[in-house]
């Protein structure tokens, strides 16, 4: 019976740490697109997806309207890309909430954008995506925007 035990342990062990190192792999995959985003380093940011991917972002018009926005993940590079060299901006991520499931992850992840070093916007980011070999690629990309109600998460 003891040695029963002592396997149980081992075992539970040996699954939350496989666990935690997964999830640990998702959030060093987000960390490393947004160093990607910064740099506007567009080779990585492209290695980072399975195909190209829609992202959507919701917001709220002048008008107080919910709008949903969509566009290609290959347009988002290029607009990345297109930013000028002197302009500054950062997606500084506030916290990581993150689930796994086998081969499949979602990142929850608060935001705050700053533009030319003042605040602009924040929000969340979901991210979903897969393990494909040994790495996670990011197969769908949603986030919210707004100018109010902003807090520390």
């Amino acid at each position: 019976m003891k040695y029963v035990i002592l396997l149980f342990v081992f075992c539970s062990t040996l699954i939350i740490n496989a666990q935690k190192s997964e999830t640990e792999a998702v959030k060093e995959t987000i960390i490393e697109f947004f160093n990607a985003f910064h740099k506007q380093d567009t080779i990585v940011l492209k290695s980072m997806v399975k195909g190209d991917i829609t992202m959507q972002s919701i917001s709220i018009n002048k008008e107080g309207k919910t709008v949903l926005q969509e566009s290609s993940y290959n347009q988002f590079v290029k607009n990345i890309a297109s930013i000028p060299k002197d302009r500054t901006f950062e997606e500084k991520l506030l916290d990581f909430s993150i689930r796994v499931d086998g081969n499949m992850a979602n990142a929850w992840t608060p935001y705050e954008f700053w533009y030319q070093d003042k605040f602009s916007h924040c929000g969340v980011n979901s991210f979903q995506l897969m393990k494909e070999e040994d790495s996670w690629k990011i197969i769908y990309l949603v986030d919210t925007r707004r100018k109010k109600g902003c807090q520390k998460f």
